[in-house]
């Protein structure tokens, strides 16, 4: 009877396991299939505000954090109608953009379920758990930005103006959501798994390796120092883990997850339905960081396709930014000395 009862369990397991494999869509080779258009745009950033203690909450207080989120609030009010007799507006800096550009989604981050407050879920507070170095390397970072502002020469700029990387994080890695354009396309074989970009239309191209040892093996010299880093990957199960090293060290600077080239980032996707991959990562750089930490997000299923970014049409922008600047200047050094 005991063994019938342990045959009969063993047997429903089994079924549930099928069942749950019939459920993820499969690449010719086995795996689970990654490929595919994906997003992981919302309002839940990396690191939890500041004063929320909790990493995941209710669907009315996740309604109720969506509804106040900045990006949603400036939606709100520039697709307000406009007051006729208001006149035309005053003379100043418009800034870069109106909120009819912008897509950064409206609504709380869901991972395996739950309403989350942070991608951050190691450390429990939801925080980057910067070293002395890093809380050095985030204020000059700012800095950085800053003069970005008012730029000197094309290298003055941040990456993500030149249009070299994606901004906000969102090339990787890890791949965080974006102001818009979080979104990804995966396209997968037996021996290559390619991750398109949609802002700044970045590829990360990563190689499969049959084990953890031979990815890790396979990356090449630090010297290199490639955009988005040196990326290698393997299977463990229905989980593709993409090991990155070597990050470019002006990308690693500019942050938001800074990295030296010695700093290391294993992502892990993992096809749990046909509408979505849990999505997690994890860095380690004793550098910058006193800890290892982990964060994690959904990439939901996503708009049908791609369409090609064009950072700066023509390459006009950047030239045009610079001569403003110089004009000004000019300006100013002649009213200076007319002041004198």
């Amino acid at each position: 009877m005991i063994r019938t009862l342990m045959l009969a369990t063993t047997m429903v397991g089994l079924a549930s396991t099928a069942v749950a494999a019939q459920g993820v869509p499969r690449a010719a080779d086995g795996h689970a299939d990654l490929s595919g258009v994906w997003t992981n745009a919302s309002v839940t950033h990396l690191t939890r505000p500041r004063g929320e203690t909790k990493l995941a909450v209710g669907a009315a207080e996740a309604q109720a954090i969506a509804k106040a989120a900045p990006q949603v609030q400036r939606q709100e009010s520039d697709a307000a109608p406009a007051d006729p007799k208001a006149g035309a507006p005053g003379v100043g800096d418009p800034g870069g953009y109106n909120a009819f550009w912008l897509d950064p989604g409206s609504t709380v981050g869901q991972v395996k379920g739950q309403y989350r407050t942070s991608w951050i879920v190691d450390p429990a507070d939801g925080q980057l758990p910067f070293s002395a170095q890093g809380k050095a390397l985030v204020a000059k970072a700012a800095a950085y930005s800053r003069a970005a502002d008012r730029p000197d020469n094309p290298e003055a700029f941040e990456p993500w103006d030149r249009c070299i990387i994606s901004s906000r994080g969102s090339g990787g890695p890890g791949m965080l959501n974006n102001i818009y354009n979080s979104n990804y396309q995966i396209v997968q074989t037996r021996t290559y798994v390619a991750i398109e970009v949609e802002m700044i239309h970045d590829v990360r191209g990563v190689a499969v390796f049959p084990t953890k040892a031979a990815a890790q093996a396979a990356h090449g010299p630090v010297a290199l120092r490639p955009w988005l880093g040196d990326s290698t990957g393997w299977w463990e199960g229905d989980t593709f883990v993409i090991e990155t090293v070597h990050v470019n060290a002006e990308q690693g600077r500019a942050g938001p997850i800074f990295l030296t080239p010695q700093g290391r980032v294993t992502e892990r996707l993992t096809r749990i339905s046909p509408s979505q991959i849990f999505y997690s990562f994890q860095v380690e750089d004793p550098a910058y960081y006193s800890r290892p930490w982990t964060a994690e997000m959904s990439l939901s299923a996503g708009p049908s396709r791609l369409y090609e970014y064009a950072c700066h049409e023509g390459n006009y922008a950047l030239p045009d930014i610079l001569s403003g600047m110089r004009a000004g200047e000019a300006a100013a050094r002649k009213a200076k000395a007319g002041g004198d």
